[in-house]
Order: structure tokens, then sequence, then C-alpha cells
């Protein structure tokens, strides 16, 4: 094999490659990345038996041919090398190395045979569909900071993806709890998604995804089984198992009788919540909410530390509250807010909270209360 590429373009895709390797092996095969080119093109494939990423990129192939190395050595030579650089990739079957020549540079990588890299089996997905990045990436974005990190749970250390009925419809839902807090989020259902079995992304997947879904005009190609998920651009394809396990009911914990409507700028509302946590050490303190009418008192008060207490300007009808929230978890509810203001819907101070951005009823939000 011999192929010449841009820096940009190899750095790119051996970054893709080398995130989805552990960095803790037992199997040295699945610390390195397959190398194919053949044509015009160059894939580069790495998994972790979990999880399986393939960048295909444009590049000139003198001599086709197929290696593997260390994905996270090759990852370092590249980024280490100078902008703008052309590299050269040249395959030495008979002394088992990878020449890595760029100018003057010249690095000689040990190589593991190519057949016993572990290729994942193709999966006969019962649903494929087409989104766009942009919907795909609220979907996720806004969900995954309530996954589970709770290895006994293990069903809830992903995002359950399903479709659903709501309001006005059926829709493409993206659900994630880890008992403390959840994250519903609905998008309109694509064309061919309606046979879509439920699933749960695993974290480390959708933290992959993420890079898939940087390119505002990009379309999404998703095919998915009761196994398997696949997300695929023409370029690169992610493909991963999906959590076997039966995500709770989590329509029970969504409060239906909230009555107290609390209206709030959300950045106003975040930054003083971050304000007055300062003030204590411990990261799950608790912030206490006084609510008035059209006034929010936020307090915390930590003995050991000191204390801390700002009023905010709020649109609040309803009777006077008392409740309190660890700060951690209103930080991260708040900050999904996208449009100005952030409602809140309270029933007691031992009750559920639900929180929703504006009129918008396609995000909600539920955290559950401490006591203060």
């Amino acid at each position: 094999m011999k192929i010449s590429i841009e820096r940009a373009t190899l750095l790119k895709a051996v970054s893709q490659a080398q995130s989805v390797v552990e960095r803790r092996n037992t199997i040295p095969i699945l610390a390195n990345v397959l190398i194919e080119a053949d044509g015009d093109t160059v894939s580069f494939r790495a998994t972790d038996l979990d999880i399986e990423v393939v960048d295909k990129v444009p590049a000139q192939v003198e001599r086709a041919g197929a290696t593997t190395v260390a994905a996270v050595t090759l990852h370092e030579i590249v980024r280490k090398l100078p902008d703008g650089a052309l590299v050269q990739l040249i395959d030495d079957t008979a002394k088992g190395r990878l020449q890595v020549v760029a100018g003057r540079s010249n690095f000689s990588l040990a190589t593991l045979p190519k057949e016993d890299f572990p290729v994942m089996t193709a999966a006969e997905y019962s649903c494929n569909f087409a989104a766009p990045a942009t919907i795909l990436r609220r979907l996720f974005d806004k969900s995954k900071f309530a996954i589970s990190t709770e290895e006994t749970r293990y069903y809830l250390n992903g995002v359950y993806m399903h479709i659903a009925e709501a309001e006005d419809g059926r829709t493409l839902r993206c659900v994630a709890t880890d008992g403390h807090r959840l994250a519903r989020i609905d998008a309109e259902m694509p064309d061919g998604a309606e046979t879509m079995p439920g699933v749960i992304v695993p974290r480390k997947t959708v933290g992959e995804l993420r890079k898939l879904l940087d390119d505002d005009d990009a379309t999404i190609a998703v095919s998915v089984s009761d196994t398997k998920v696949r997300f695929a651009t023409p370029e690169i394809t992610l493909t991963s198992k999906v959590i076997d396990g039966t995500f709770p009911d989590y329509t029970r914990v969504i409060p239906t009788a909230n009555a107290r409507k609390l209206e709030v700028d959300a950045s106003e509302f975040a930054k003083a919540v971050d304000r007055v946590a300062t003030v204590s050490s411990e990261r799950s303190r608790a912030v206490k909410l006084a609510l008035d009418e059209d006034r929010l008192i936020l307090s915390v008060n930590a003995p050991d530390s000191g204390a801390a207490e700002e009023e905010l300007a709020v649109a609040y009808g309803d009777e006077r509250l008392e409740i309190g929230f660890n700060a951690k978890y209103l930080l991260e509810i708040a900050s999904q807010v996208d449009r100005e203001n952030a409602v809140f819907m309270f029933n007691s101070a031992a009750d559920p909270t639900m929180m929703r951005e504006g009129g918008d009823t396609s995000a909600v939000y539920v955290v559950m209360p401490m006591r203060v």
C-alpha cells in the first residue's frame, strides 16, 4: 500500500478513529486502526467491539492495500506535523512496518495483520430513515446531560430513542434520566421511521455521534435494528450495539398536575444560580428557591463556608413556595434553554418540578427537589 494524503484530511479521519479506541486494551489489535486504500479513497476503521467507526476520505492511491497500525500513535504523529503537509503512508508487509513520511519527517510504525482486525457483522436493519443533522443534534445534545453514570442501572446509561405519541401526532423522541432529572425531547417524525424499534443508544456512542452532526447541511442516514443502530453520512459510518435492557416507563415521572407557574429569563437565572452556589464547596449543595409574587430569592446556606442570596424579578402569581434543588442539576437544565424564557411548573416542595422552554412543549425537563 502506498498513498499520499493531505495532513488536515488525515488528521480529521484519524482523530475520529482514535477516539473510539479504548486506551486500556487486553486485545492488541483493538488499539489499531485498519487503513484500507482502493481507487481514490482510503478508509480508516476503528472499533472497541461495541462501536465501530469507518471514515472514508479522498487520497492519491499509488498502490492499493490494507494494514493496521496503532491509532493513538498515528494520531499524535499527524497532529504534530506542520499544517499543509502532504503525508505519505507506505506499507512494507515484509518488515511489518508502516512508514509515515512528510517533508523531512520519517516515522516507521509497527503493524499487525489486517486479517486479525474484527469487523462488525452487517446487521439486518428493520428500519431505515434520513434526518437532518440539526434535528438529531438537538435531540441528543439536549438529552445527554441526564444520562446516568451508575453502572448498576445499565439500562439508564444511554439515550432512549423511539417513536412516541405526542399531542400533535407521532414524534421522534429522545429521553434520558438518572432518577434525579429527566430530559424528553421531541422532533418531527422523519419519513420511514414509523416502524423503528425503541433503542437505548449508549453514552459513548452519543459522544461519538456528536462529531457527525457538526455540519448543519448534512443529512444523516439512520438504520435501526433490535440490537444495533447505525448513523451514516457519505464519508463517515458509525455503527453501535444498543444497550440490551428495558428503559423504564418515563411517562409516569413527568408531572401533569403542576399548576404553579414561574417564568424567568433563562440566562439570568442560570447566572444567579451559579453565583449563589459559589459559597458552597460541595457541588451537590442545595439552592433554595423562595417564590413570592413576581419575586424569586435564590439562597445557599453552607455553615462551613458562608451563605449567599440573590433576588430576581420573575413572573409568578401563585401562592408562596419554598423549594430546594441540587445546584448542578438546576444549572444543567437551565443551560439547555435556547429561548429567552424558562417556564417552571411546581406542585409542592416535595414533588418533581417540570421545566420547558417558553411555550415550546417539544422539550420537557423534570428535576427532583431536595430538602433544604
